[in-house]
């Protein structure tokens, strides 16, 4: 019996046991879930009170607004446009059936038929603008030439409503699209210039203008990107090196100012990426220190001046194979492919020579010397950095000034030096060719002074195909060797192995290029 007593005590402990553990388990629980939800009641109330504070940064795009958009104007424009010639019949022709009864000297045409002569009519546009200097009784406007640019008649509306319709353009630059506008008025003001070197990915913005005419719009967002080229916005001659925003920008906004949370200028809204025809997210603004260069050019001279160097160049980066070939092992620079007639560069670069460096600076790539070049006043000497023959040297050149049509220089007489081949590695390549003559001149559209191997045959899918190059393309160069004719073409490449690949130098209808090509190994 004590042992069934003992049991049962012992069983009785040992039950008393388990609830204890039991219960000291829920306890803990209990305990544990306690503490989780105070500490997650703590962190609701701390992030109410985080929130109740974001009232600071409406507070913050307030005050933004309220120091710029007295500074943003709306521009409405009229333009002279010529119109397309849409009649097939000359004036004494048309006569037959419309007499000139106004006596103005042509044949007075039916409104059916419209604009059917190809005479200018009259376009109407609008777009945004921002006051950057206001001086002795006149305000000036810093917009897009593309909103500005051959205006004929302009009407500036002010934040305050008043309408100026004394605007006169004092210049336009179409590379950078940027114009000034000037008009005579009191009471306005102007906004201050921010640093856009100093913006970043993240960075807040807000942009101002009149969005489909709605005037004093304010939009925000982030910096998306910066350094924005090759974008299409300004064609091969532009300078484009936008900053790219979430802001939302459409039709109207161009020519306004994107702004800093500190209320400064830091682009100009200029354009959309766009398959609708409105905001899908993405816009592109010209940075304020860009912008700010071309203002107090055109404000001063009414045009803008640019250093030139004079040479076609090639990103390396987009021609690792093409650098090696010239020994080179580096990632970035530019390649020099052609000087340009009568160019700066004249006497100092030669084709073939890669730009590392400019007065000290890094060129990582085209965008980079160009905007540097562009930036620097004519007649001031540069020094550069470059890789010749396998070693570096500096060079100094003294700088021109842009003429207004770089591409199309591009595209005539430049007489290369270039590269050549034999008929059997020329088929191996792709190519046939033939020798410049009064022939190939006028077939090909040649320069009377082009020199070298003119390609007169490309096979489809061959390595000259996949290079590039194309029938009335001129040889010059085969890697150092210079040729002159075909036969010269034909006995450099001979002695060319053709899976390790040739440089050849061209000169073509967008002007002289380097070109790598080589073969699949058999």
């Amino acid at each position: 019996m004590k042992l069934g007593k003992n049991s049962i005590r012992v069983g009785g402990t040992a039950l008393l046991t388990g609830a204890l553990i039991v219960g000291g388990f829920l306890g803990g629980t209990w305990l544990l879930q306690t503490v989780q939800f105070a500490h997650a009641q703590q962190q609701v109330e701390t992030t109410r009170e985080q929130l109740a504070q974001v009232e600071d940064l409406a507070s913050v795009f307030r005050q933004v607004n309220q120091s710029i958009e007295a500074s943003v104007v709306n521009i409405r424009v009229e333009k002279q446009v010529p119109g397309p010639q849409m009649m097939p019949f000359d004036d004494d022709m048309m006569r037959r059936f419309f007499p000139d009864e106004d006596g103005d000297g042509k044949p007075d045409l039916p409104e059916r038929f419209g604009n059917r002569r190809g005479d200018a009519y009259r376009q109407e546009g609008t777009g945004s603008g921002v006051i950057m200097d206001v001086e002795n009784g006149s305000a000036y406007i810093l917009t897009n030439n593309h909103v500005a640019g051959d205006a004929s008649k302009l009407v500036v509306t002010l934040n305050d409503g008043r309408k100026i319709d004394n605007g006169t353009v004092v210049g336009a630059d179409a590379k950078s699209d940027l114009a000034v506008v000037k008009i005579d008025v009191d009471r306005v003001i102007a906004a201050p210039w921010g640093n856009s070197d100093e913006l970043q990915k993240g960075d807040w913005i807000l942009a101002f203008g009149s969005p489909f005419g709605f005037v004093g719009s304010m939009t925000h967002g982030i910096v998306s990107a910066i350094n924005r080229d090759h974008v299409g916005i300004l064609g091969a001659d532009g300078y484009e090196n936008f900053i790219q925003v979430d802001a939302p920008i459409n039709p109207g906004n161009s020519g306004g100012p994107l702004v800093n949370i500190h209320g400064q200028v830091v682009g100009i809204n200029t354009a959309i990426a766009s398959r609708s025809g409105g905001f899908q997210g993405i816009g592109f603004a010209i940075p304020s220190n860009q912008a700010r260069q071309v203002y107090n050019q055109l404000r001063a001279k009414g045009k803008v001046t640019r250093g030139w160097l004079g040479v076609s160049i090639r990103d390396i980066a987009s021609a690792p194979e093409l650098a090696e070939s010239f020994g080179y092992t580096g990632k970035t620079g530019v390649l020099v492919e052609q000087i340009l007639p009568n160019a700066p560069a004249g006497q100092t670069l030669e084709a073939g020579d890669i730009i590392t460096q400019l007065d000290g600076k890094p060129i990582a790539n085209i965008r980079s010397l160009r905007s540097a070049i562009a930036l620097t006043p004519p007649g001031q000497e540069v020094s550069m950095t470059i890789f010749r023959n396998g070693q570096e040297q500096v060079v100094s050149v003294k700088l021109g000034e842009q003429p207004e049509n770089v591409m199309a220089l591009a595209r005539r007489g430049y007489q290369p030096s270039s590269p050549g081949a034999h008929q059997a590695a020329a088929n191996q390549l792709g190519i046939a060719l033939a020798d410049v003559n009064p022939s190939t001149i006028q077939r090909y559209d040649l320069q009377d002074s082009a020199q070298g191997a003119v390609i007169t045959e490309i096979q489809p899918d061959s390595p000259a195909a996949e290079a590039g190059l194309q029938a009335g393309d001129v040889i010059s160069r085969v890697d150092r060797q210079q040729v002159s004719d075909a036969a010269g073409a034909y006995d450099a490449l001979k002695d060319v192995k053709l899976t390790d690949g040739v440089r050849l130098y061209v000169q073509g209808r967008e002007g002289a290029r380097f070109v790598f090509i080589k073969t699949a190994a058999k």
